[in-house]
């Protein structure tokens, strides 16, 4: 910053910081040690997250974890850029989030009516995403076994890649669930678990952050605050690290 623009801005916070100090309601200054009714808020430590453990399974089964991670690697396969969805952990990083308030829907109102809404309303089903996994990936088996005598893992990468795209079209037909439904639960996940933190089991060795450039949990760009017009290579941070430190 020009020394110009510094001494104007300092001078404009300057101000703002007078006015505030100066300007009180009438009897302000009578009230200011009084408390009405109560007691004082005080915010509670929240826990920091326990990394992810890719050893255990918390929620979806063998098979189911098999049908997951062909489903993740055809939306996110190896190539020049970067590794497949299974090897960068997104796999392990939905295993967790199901067996957690995530799956459980807890964030969200669960209570019905449950009515068809607009696309701007976003997901209207009266099931969470635990329930989205297990009954979508019980109905791809049927599906698949029913089509191919095969399950989803056992077919070839192209029919693999037809059957993900009818799925996203809404070309297959389920009993329970609309197959659109469960290809953007699956989608959605894929691409959360590429970008998240390593904490929670996704993005390992941090491959998501890196291929995009960002920095993740720095806290600190004080050193790169004077670069300009130059590639900073800013290697990224994870809860993990900071955790250690």
């Amino acid at each position: 910053m020009q020394r110009r623009k510094f001494i104007k801005t300092g001078l404009i916070l300057a101000g703002t910081g007078t006015a505030a100090s100066v300007f009180k309601p009438a009897g302000a200054a009578a009230r200011d040690n009084i408390l009405n009714g109560g007691k004082l808020w005080k915010a509670k430590e929240t826990p920091p997250p326990t990394p992810a453990d890719p050893t255990k399974r918390l929620y979806l089964t063998e098979q189911e974890y098999a049908q997951i991670t062909a489903i993740f690697n055809r939306l996110i396969p190896a190539d020049e850029l970067t590794v497949s969805a299974s090897d960068a952990g997104c796999v392990v990083f939905i295993d967790n989030q199901l067996a957690g308030n995530y799956g459980k829907a807890s964030w969200r109102y669960n209570v019905g009516p449950f009515e068809n809404g607009t696309p701007s309303q976003g997901n209207q089903q009266p099931y969470t995403p635990a329930q989205i996994y297990r009954i979508g990936l019980a109905e791809i088996e049927k599906d698949c076994q029913s089509k191919f005598s095969k399950s989803f893992s056992e077919l070839t990468n192209d029919q693999q890649d037809k059957y993900l795209e009818q799925m996203e079209a809404d070309q297959i037909k389920y009993p329970t669930l609309s197959s659109k439904d469960v290809f953007s639960q699956f989608l959605s996940n894929v691409q959360e678990g590429f970008l998240a933190d390593p904490i929670y089991g996704g993005n390992r060795n941090m491959i998501g952050w890196k291929m995009i450039g960002f920095p993740g949990a720095r806290y600190d760009y004080r050193d790169y605050a004077p670069l300009k017009g130059t590639k900073l290579n800013i290697e990224p941070v994870s809860i993990i690290q900071l955790l250690k430190a």
